[in-house]
């Protein structure tokens, strides 16, 4: 006979109820303060359906494993410490539900606070977004928050509407009827039903994920990292918090934060993404199952659950974190990359190579006390090598955590460093710079990781930009804000004259080889022009040498510019990747 089983349970709540058990810790509803991606206009549907009796669909929740009863690693002001059931679809519908009748403010996706304010017109029942004329016109409650959290009877609030519209015209018998029934009937939406599907404890968290994706009309899929941070928000929720707060700031200039601020110009990380490094930093792990587990208590040999073994676990959590998040640290690992080149967001193709190196320079500080000095550089090295290559671009956690497997042997910081440079070594090889690489540049994509290590080694090796006496250091500074880019791509063929030449395929006219980072007065006064006219007249403004020197910098043939196309590609792409090697080489 067949074992399986039911693993859910349907249970009723008015929404009253629903809110109660929020209030108290019953239901894990996470901090009203996380970003809230709804729009005020679905809310406001929401408020609708509800008010017209329509069903909004029903709510999942997965039961605790949780101890009760015993000391939580967070604090707060519920009345239950660990809830009961945690919440794995409808977070949007409960907070924006909770946000309403409680008052509350949330934030956006770029951590900016908001109030939900959707308003109501009682004379006929008609639900907006309030803006300024709403809120000057009385037919309108501007904001139907203040329905519930005034804490008026429906009575008072009745009566009071009422005599505030009556001045300023008088209301029938049947108007007041039919607003005093519409408003009612709007403060009874806090006993409006919702159906509850609760997961029984004993389903892990692979299989509600596959329940979620299954159920879930949006197909969103829940990562192992939602699963982790729903964990902090139960029992460590303050390392959430600044988990998040470390996120919000890093979107703002320090002026608009005050003192130290994680601001930069590379990444504005998510806290899943921080949470990757606290892991791979504290567990030595690149994958997020087996340590989820581990977080909820579990003992990996006998299955069973234990507080104590989950607060020690959040114990490594909340230092690995604390050293994450620290600003000095956040700041010296991102300093490695301008060290190695790179200069902002537009230069990254690879967001987990930033945060693997990350973790990886961490490592290094804080447990194997390798010299700042000698880290930064190898950082540099090692950011610019995973993100030459793709390491972390197909199955990043399985690498990272292979990556991570090697560390758990090393015992001082020169292992470490050897470590790292014989991985680098075991693949670029001879082989890697001759001939995987200029295959690689044959390529038309505008976020190609060789191109960007090519930028990257120019920047680094101080080369001067093209047609010009600047270096492109000086011109690829992010903070730089003007009308036009300080630097431009420019096609040193140019497409309408391809196109004159019948080469019309953009795979070919836009390959990285016929690409230099030149100033944008130049790129308009070149426009269309062969190259064997426009060269000679920018060649006269040059010595020799410096004419020599910025061809050899810029990886440019002998007379490209005579060159038939395909070859002049061909011999480039090589020359682009002995560039890339020497600014790689630069950083030992």
């Amino acid at each position: 006979m067949s074992e399986l089983k039911t693993c859910f349970k349907r249970v009723d709540y008015d929404l009253a109820g629903l809110l109660h058990y929020i209030d108290i810790g019953d239901i894990g509803l996470p901090d009203i303060q996380r970003p809230f991606v709804w729009s005020n206009a679905k809310v406001r549907d929401l408020f609708d359906s509800m008010y017209r009796g329509f069903p909004v669909g029903y709510l999942l929740f997965w039961a605790s494993q949780a101890v009760q009863g015993v000391k939580q690693i967070g604090t707060g002001d519920k009345v239950h410490h660990v809830p009961s059931l945690l919440i794995v679809d409808g977070q949007q519908r409960l907070t924006s539900l909770y946000a309403v009748f409680r008052g509350r403010t949330v934030l956006d996706e770029d951590y900016q606070g908001r109030r939900i304010e959707v308003a109501f017109r009682p004379r006929d029942s008609k639900f907006d977004v309030a803006d300024a004329a709403i809120r000057r016109d009385p037919e309108w409650i501007a904001n139907i928050s203040e329905i519930w959290s005034s804490g008026k009877s429906s009575r008072k609030l009745v009566n009071d509407f009422i005599h505030r519209l009556s001045e300023k015209a008088p209301l029938t018998e049947d108007e007041e009827e039919a607003i005093s029934h519409n408003l009612d009937r709007l403060f009874d939406l806090q006993k409006f039903p919702f159906t509850a599907l609760e997961i029984a404890p004993s389903v892990d968290e692979e299989q509600v994920a596959d329940i979620f994706v299954r159920i879930n009309s949006e197909g969103v899929k829940l990562k192992q990292a939602d699963f982790i941070l729903t964990l902090l928000s139960v029992f460590w929720d303050e390392g959430r918090k600044a988990l998040e707060d470390f996120c919000r700031h890093s979107r703002k200039v320090p002026s608009q934060v005050g003192g130290a601020s994680p601001f930069n110009y590379f990444i504005q990380p998510d806290p899943d993404q921080l949470l990757r490094v606290s892991i791979a930093f504290g567990f030595n792990r690149g994958r997020l199952k087996s340590v989820y587990q581990v977080l909820r208590g579990k003992n990996m040999d006998t299955g069973e659950f234990s507080a104590e073994r989950r607060e020690s676990q959040f114990r490594m959590l909340q230092e690995a974190q604390n050293k994450v998040l620290n600003i000095t640290n956040w700041h010296q690992f991102l300093s490695s990359l301008v060290g190695a080149g790179f200069r902002g967001e537009k230069m990254i193709s690879s967001q987990n190579a930033l945060l693997y190196a990350y973790a990886f320079y961490l490592i290094g500080r804080n447990r194997f006390n390798v010299a700042e000095h000698i880290l930064q550089r190898l950082i540099g090295r090692w950011f610019f090598f995973s993100t030459l290559t793709g390491r972390y671009s197909s199955s990043p956690e399985t690498v990272m955590d292979s990556d991570l497997s090697r560390v758990r042997v090393v015992t001082d910081g020169d292992l470490f460093i050897r470590m790292l440079e014989d991985i680098m070594a075991s693949e670029l090889t001879n082989d890697f710079w001759g001939i995987t690489l200029p295959a690689n540049l044959e390529s038309s994509s505008a976020r190609n990781p060789e191109l960007f290590a090519y930028i990257a080694a120019q920047n680094k090796l101080s080369v001067p930009v093209l047609f010009s006496h600047k270096k492109v250091p000086e011109l690829l500074d992010p903070s730089l804000k003007a009308n036009k880019k300080p630097l431009e791509r420019h096609h040193l063929f140019p497409r309408a004259w391809l196109e004159r030449q019948n080469i019309n395929d953009l795979k070919i006219i836009n390959q990285q080889a016929n690409f230099a980072l030149i100033e944008w007065p130049d790129n308009i006064d070149i426009s269309d022009t062969a190259p064997t006219e426009y060269v000679p007249k920018i060649r006269s403004r040059f010595t020799d040498e410096a004419w020599k020197s910025m061809h050899e910098y810029h990886a440019l043939p002998k007379d490209w510019e005579t060159l038939p196309y395909q070859d002049f590609l061909q011999q480039r792409r090589k020359l682009m990747a002995a560039i890339i090697r020497r600014g790689f080489d630069s950083l030992k």
